[in-house]
């Protein structure tokens, strides 16, 4: 929204990372980041629904683009050192990415937070033991993320079969909520703490076309914003990540939506609605 303060004088932080390394199906994830910024752009600082600025008196910092190293592993490394800088400097992030494995390396970095849970919005579980290779592809992160901490899973509409497997044996079916699903029981599983990490495939392709891997009927964009403000209003939002946005040629839609829903849930996670 070419809100640029100094990181010293910053509430929020937000870091483009385009990173793009396991992604399998469409590429592009490493270009969403500078779409989503440039979208921004357009945006206006008057939010209709709530009737005023939602980063009125809010200061928001743009860093440069952090790119992680090529090797899954290293990456995650990579940015759990760079958002743990951020998190010890009492900064929020907001990471912009490329591809969901990310997630893992910031989920790391806020574990200074100690009990603190994840509320997951996607289409897929991304709950593999490992994928095409590696155990920090990101169809892994979840996975990954659930060693150290519990997570909430929302808008899920596909599953590998060693997946569903493993949600069987951990007893995990009552923490993956499909398209329809209770915000409250949602909400109840949380922890005081949460970290959001927001895939944009859990959006209904019809309103957000330009993701690595779409999955039809898919989230509405009324619902998850109702959602994550009724999340800020009960909770302590810590940090989020918007991901896997993989732009469209000649068509904006994707990018808009995703710095809108920045621009949203950065405003819910200060002032709580």
């Amino acid at each position: 929204m070419g809100l640029q303060e100094h990181y010293k004088d910053a509430d929020i932080v937000i870091v483009p990372v385009p990173y793009e390394e396991t992604v399998f199906y469409r590429k592009g994830t490493k270009n969403g980041p500078k779409e989503i910024l440039e979208a921004s752009l357009k945006l206006e600082d008057f939010d209709f629904q709530a009737k005023r600025d939602l980063l009125e008196g809010i200061k928001v910092h743009t860093a440069d683009p952090f790119v992680p190293p090529k090797k899954p592993e290293e990456a995650v490394s990579a940015v759990e050192e760079y958002f743990s800088k951020i998190f010890k400097d009492k900064k929020f992030p907001i990471a912009l990415g490329g591809e969901h494995s990310i997630s893992v390396g910031i989920a790391k970095a806020a574990k200074k937070f100690n009990d603190f849970s994840v509320l997951q919005i996607d289409a897929h579980a991304d709950l593999f033991d490992e994928y095409t290779g590696t155990k920090f592809s990101h169809a892994c992160a979840m996975r990954r993320i659930r060693e150290f901490a519990s997570v909430v899973h929302v808008g899920v509409r596909s599953m590998g079969k060693e997946e569903h497997e493993y949600i069987k044996k951990e007893k995990l079916e009552e923490f993956i909520h499909p398209v329809e699903f209770d915000a409250e029981k949602v909400i109840s599983q949380l922890s005081e703490k949460v970290y959001i990490t927001i895939d944009m495939d859990a959006f209904d392709p019809s309103e957000v076309p330009g993701v690595g891997s779409p999955e039809p009927g898919g989230l509405k964009w009324d619902k998850v914003i109702s959602l994550l403000e009724k999340v800020s209003k009960h909770k302590k939002i810590i940090c989020f990540d918007v991901v896997e946005l993989a732009p469209v040629p000649d068509n904006v839609i994707s990018e808009f939506t995703a710095a809108k829903l920045v621009y949203k849930l950065a405003g819910f996670s200060f002032s709580g609605s």
